[in-house]
Protein backbone atom coordinates (compact mmCIF):
# COMPACT_ATOMS: atom_id res chain seq x y z
CA UNK A 1 0.00 0.00 0.00
CA UNK A 2 2.85 2.34 0.85
CA UNK A 3 4.54 1.88 -2.57
CA UNK A 4 1.20 2.60 -4.30
CA UNK A 5 1.00 5.85 -2.34
CA UNK A 6 4.60 6.70 -3.25
CA UNK A 7 3.97 5.99 -6.95
CA UNK A 8 0.83 8.14 -6.89
CA UNK A 9 2.73 10.94 -5.12
CA UNK A 10 5.62 10.79 -7.63
CA UNK A 11 3.15 10.86 -10.54
CA UNK A 12 1.50 13.99 -9.10
CA UNK A 13 4.89 15.66 -8.65
CA UNK A 14 5.85 14.83 -12.24
CA UNK A 15 2.54 16.22 -13.50
CA UNK A 16 3.04 19.36 -11.44
CA UNK A 17 6.57 19.84 -12.82
CA UNK A 18 5.25 19.34 -16.37
CA UNK A 19 2.52 21.93 -15.79
CA UNK A 20 4.99 24.43 -14.33
CA UNK A 21 7.33 23.91 -17.29
CA UNK A 22 4.46 24.46 -19.74
CA UNK A 23 3.38 27.66 -17.99
CA UNK A 24 6.93 29.03 -17.92
CA UNK A 25 7.40 28.22 -21.63
CA UNK A 26 4.16 29.98 -22.46
CA UNK A 27 5.15 33.03 -20.45
CA UNK A 28 8.53 33.20 -22.19
CA UNK A 29 6.83 33.12 -25.59
CA UNK A 30 4.39 35.79 -24.49
CA UNK A 31 7.23 37.95 -23.17
CA UNK A 32 9.01 37.70 -26.52
CA UNK A 33 5.89 38.96 -28.31
CA UNK A 34 5.36 41.78 -25.83
CA UNK A 35 9.01 42.85 -25.86
CA UNK A 36 8.92 43.28 -29.66
CA UNK A 37 6.56 46.25 -29.04
CA UNK A 38 5.08 46.32 -32.51
CA UNK A 39 8.25 45.65 -34.46
CA UNK A 40 7.42 43.35 -37.34
CA UNK A 41 9.74 41.04 -39.19
CA UNK A 42 9.41 41.13 -42.96
CA UNK A 43 10.95 39.09 -45.75
CA UNK A 44 13.03 40.51 -48.60
CA UNK A 45 10.02 40.68 -50.94
CA UNK A 46 8.06 42.90 -48.55
CA UNK A 47 11.19 45.00 -47.92
CA UNK A 48 11.52 45.65 -51.67
CA UNK A 49 7.86 46.70 -51.81
CA UNK A 50 8.31 49.11 -48.89
CA UNK A 51 11.44 50.57 -50.47
CA UNK A 52 9.96 50.94 -53.96
CA UNK A 53 6.36 51.88 -53.17
CA UNK A 54 6.63 53.78 -49.87
CA UNK A 55 10.17 55.15 -50.14
CA UNK A 56 11.20 53.32 -46.96
CA UNK A 57 14.48 54.19 -45.31
CA UNK A 58 16.89 51.26 -45.16
CA UNK A 59 18.85 51.45 -41.92
CA UNK A 60 21.83 49.13 -41.68
CA UNK A 61 22.90 48.65 -38.06
CA UNK A 62 25.73 46.19 -38.69
CA UNK A 63 29.26 47.12 -37.77
CA UNK A 64 31.53 49.08 -40.13
CA UNK A 65 33.40 46.08 -41.54
CA UNK A 66 30.17 44.19 -42.32
CA UNK A 67 28.69 47.26 -43.99
CA UNK A 68 31.83 47.73 -46.13
CA UNK A 69 31.60 44.18 -47.49
CA UNK A 70 28.19 44.90 -49.00
CA UNK A 71 24.97 46.74 -48.21
CA UNK A 72 21.66 47.65 -49.77
CA UNK A 73 21.72 50.54 -52.25
CA UNK A 74 20.96 53.93 -50.67
CA UNK A 75 21.02 52.51 -47.15
CA UNK A 76 21.87 54.63 -44.13
CA UNK A 77 24.52 53.14 -41.86
CA UNK A 78 24.39 53.62 -38.10
CA UNK A 79 26.09 50.81 -36.15
CA UNK A 80 23.84 49.35 -33.46
CA UNK A 81 26.10 50.46 -30.63
CA UNK A 82 25.73 54.09 -31.78
CA UNK A 83 21.98 54.16 -32.46
CA UNK A 84 21.14 55.63 -29.04
CA UNK A 85 23.20 58.75 -29.72
CA UNK A 86 22.66 59.02 -33.51
CA UNK A 87 18.95 58.27 -34.06
CA UNK A 88 18.32 62.01 -34.42
CA UNK A 89 20.10 61.82 -37.81
CA UNK A 90 17.03 60.04 -39.19
CA UNK A 91 14.37 61.90 -37.19
CA UNK A 92 12.71 63.19 -40.38
CA UNK A 93 11.77 59.56 -41.18
CA UNK A 94 9.61 59.05 -38.05
CA UNK A 95 6.42 58.61 -40.09
CA UNK A 96 7.99 56.61 -42.94
CA UNK A 97 8.69 52.89 -43.01
CA UNK A 98 12.16 51.93 -41.82
CA UNK A 99 13.66 48.59 -42.84
CA UNK A 100 16.28 47.54 -40.30
CA UNK A 101 19.19 45.47 -41.61
CA UNK A 102 20.97 43.24 -39.12
CA UNK A 103 23.43 40.39 -39.46
CA UNK A 104 21.80 37.03 -39.90
CA UNK A 105 21.30 34.71 -36.97
CA UNK A 106 20.95 35.79 -33.38
CA UNK A 107 20.82 39.53 -33.04
CA UNK A 108 19.79 42.18 -30.62
CA UNK A 109 16.49 43.91 -31.24
CA UNK A 110 17.78 46.93 -29.32
CA UNK A 111 18.23 49.39 -32.23
CA UNK A 112 14.64 48.80 -33.38
CA UNK A 113 13.34 49.24 -29.83
CA UNK A 114 15.29 52.49 -29.46
CA UNK A 115 13.65 53.86 -32.61
CA UNK A 116 10.18 52.82 -31.41
CA UNK A 117 10.84 54.41 -28.02
CA UNK A 118 11.75 57.66 -29.77
CA UNK A 119 8.55 57.85 -31.80
CA UNK A 120 9.33 56.03 -35.04
CA UNK A 121 6.02 54.60 -36.20
CA UNK A 122 6.84 51.93 -38.80
CA UNK A 123 9.92 49.91 -37.86
CA UNK A 124 10.46 46.61 -39.68
CA UNK A 125 13.28 44.08 -39.21
CA UNK A 126 14.48 42.23 -42.29
CA UNK A 127 13.95 38.59 -41.35
CA UNK A 128 17.21 36.68 -41.80
CA UNK A 129 19.18 39.91 -42.03
CA UNK A 130 21.52 40.69 -44.88
CA UNK A 131 21.88 36.98 -45.68
CA UNK A 132 18.22 36.72 -46.68
CA UNK A 133 18.73 39.69 -49.02
CA UNK A 134 21.72 37.92 -50.61
CA UNK A 135 19.81 34.63 -50.94
CA UNK A 136 17.09 36.49 -52.84
CA UNK A 137 19.79 37.68 -55.31
CA UNK A 138 18.94 41.31 -54.64
CA UNK A 139 21.49 44.06 -55.29
CA UNK A 140 24.29 44.98 -52.92
CA UNK A 141 26.79 47.79 -53.25
CA UNK A 142 30.27 48.32 -51.81
CA UNK A 143 31.76 51.70 -51.01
Amino acid sequence: MESLFQNHFLLRVENLLFAITAVISGLLLLWQLISQRGIKEIDARVAVQLINQQNALVLDVRDDSEFAVGHLPNSKHIPSEKIEERWVEIEKFKEKPIVMIYRSGIRSNQPSLILKKNGFVQVFNLMGGIDSWKRANLPLVKR
